[in-house]
């Protein structure tokens, strides 16, 4: 059966279909950076094609200079909005995050000794 495709078909079939590979958390988010990145040039893009009604979509918006300044070129976040995207997200967000993950661990290995003790006795 193996010398023959058919045969690698049937046998590969009966195995099920293999589980996507999982992306490492260094491809995520560089793939996150390269989508955003295309997806805001296609909206940049299509905001400045002459079919896009220009003031129907500035009276709707709460910022109009920042759209417009967007449309031409500028970032669409603010230094203050990165800013608090690092606290809340960033390396120092990841820190905290494994120091109270630091403190459970202790917490659940001092119960699991009390526990021990307790039995014992």
């Amino acid at each position: 059966n193996w010398c023959c495709p058919r045969g690698r078909k049937v046998q590969s079939s009966k195995l099920g279909p293999t589980p996507p590979r999982l992306l490492t958390e260094e491809e995520f988010r560089l793939q996150g950076e390269v989508e955003t990145r295309k997806a805001l040039a296609e909206l940049r893009s299509s905001c400045q094609s002459p079919e896009f009604s220009a003031w129907t979509t500035v009276s709707r918006i709460q910022s109009p200079k920042r759209f417009a300044d967007f449309v031409g070129g500028a970032s669409h976040v603010t230094p203050s909005e990165v800013s608090a995207h690092e606290q809340e997200f960033g390396l120092g967000r990841i820190y905290i995050d494994e120091e109270l993950f630091e403190e459970d661990d202790d917490d659940d290995e001092e119960e699991k000794e009390n526990v021990n003790v307790s039995s014992a006795g």
